[in-house]
């Protein structure tokens, strides 16, 4: 079990670990929760300024949450509110890219009461988050396929910034809706070309160049339609750190999206310097990876796909995934427990499906078929208006 049992009304949990997923289903559900033992033993004990930072943003965004926090801050009880939405300004902490609270945000966005208007300012790219290209090119057109009509969604990344000193700036629309679509996304395809960008703030473009070389030298010996942009930001659009990074996307013939990214090392006393070959390869490894684990999805994004499931119309919904990530397998626990919803999962060589040119690509990882039966959550928040 997930949980570790109840306190009235409260659901009570255990550990720092996926504290994000924990707010964000309480936040849909309505659900009060507890959680104790939050990095008890460890040197400084309790919440990071980047987690405090998150659940001021679900306060921002709702209307009458309830927030305790004991004195050390190893223990918080969250009673949401409802979703307000609506347009402001978040400072996110620099400990975690604006990736962090973005996602969070993509998922809360449509049941909110009013659209969202959101601008993050902070960390636009670092290695413990998904970046803002990451989510632009994976997660987005997600949403769009939930939506049906996508009107007012946007994600613009107006500054560039990288750590440790941030500076970027991010602007996220989000449209409201009363219910959200069921997609049956069993279409995987072939990829047909692969896309990305090198963004260099505060250094020598060559770095960004030499980058660029070094992805297409391996992605063109998978798919020949390689194009990889530049991005050399300058002035007060390059934030307040030097550094360079990739992100790459491949688009199958069906719509699907896969991504990888990797951002340069600090530079700082006693850290190797990045170097742009390297990075460049080591994207393209990972976009491979991606490729070859398969599904209609990057393995980043699964459980976003899974919350917008169950939380469809009270229809059968399927998705073909590759193999499911632990955050994804965590996910689907906290969804039994919130929502009590659980996923049919079959392999895919025995699923019977509508249509089999999602096996016609060579040397793919297994892939498993997620069912579900929406549970007909609907936008309480915009009936309201």
């Amino acid at each position: 079990m997930v949980s570790i049992g109840k306190e009235g009304d409260l659901l009570l949990f255990k550990g720092s670990n996926f504290l994000k997923q924990r707010l964000l289903l309480a936040t849909l559900s309505g659900k009060p929760v507890k959680i104790t033992s939050i990095r008890s033993f460890e040197n400084p004990p309790g919440l990071r300024e980047y987690e405090v930072s998150l659940i001021r943003l679900l306060d921002k965004i709702t209307n009458g949450t309830r927030i305790e926090l004991n004195e050390t801050g190893t223990a918080i009880i969250y009673e949401p509110g409802l979703l307000l939405g609506g347009t402001l300004m978040h400072e996110c902490s620099l400990q975690r890219s604006i990736g962090y609270y973005l996602d969070a945000l993509l998922a809360l966005g449509p049941f909110c009461k009013s659209p969202l208007c959101v601008t993050l300012r902070g960390v636009t790219n670092s290695h413990e988050s998904p970046s803002v290209d990451h989510i632009s090119s994976s997660a987005v057109p997600i949403l769009k396929r939930f939506l049906i009509v996508d009107d007012g969604l946007e994600l613009k990344v107006l500054k560039r910034g990288l750590m440790p000193l941030g500076g970027g700036e991010v602007l996220f629309k989000c449209p409201v809706r009363k219910n959200l679509h069921t997609v049956q996304l069993l279409r995987v395809g072939m990829v047909k070309r692969i896309r990305g960008v090198v963004y260099a703030c505060r250094v020598s473009p060559a770095l960004a160049n030499r980058t660029v070389e070094a992805a297409k030298g391996v992605m063109l010996n998978f798919l020949p339609d390689v194009y990889i942009n530049t991005h050399q930001v300058k002035g007060k659009s390059a934030g307040n750190s030097p550094g360079f990074g990739i992100n790459l996307v491949a688009e199958t013939t069906d719509g699907c999206f896969y991504a990888a990214e990797t951002v340069s090392n600090l530079i700082k006393d006693g850290t190797t310097p990045s170097v742009p070959e390297e990075l460049g390869k080591e994207t393209a490894q990972k976009l491979l990876e991606e490729i070859y684990r398969g599904g209609c999805v990057d393995s980043t994004f699964q459980w976003l796909v899974t919350l917008y499931m169950a939380l469809g119309q009270k229809n059968v919904a399927k998705f073909l995934t590759g193999p499911l990530s632990d955050y994804t397998i965590h996910f689907l626990q906290h969804l039994r427990e919130f929502f009590s919803i659980t996923f049919k999962l079959e392999n895919h060589t025995d699923a019977e499906e509508e249509d089999d040119e999602a096996s016609e690509s060579p040397a793919t990882a297994p892939k498993i078929l997620m069912t579900c039966v929406g549970i007909g959550y609907s936008n309480i928040n915009k009936r309201m208006m």
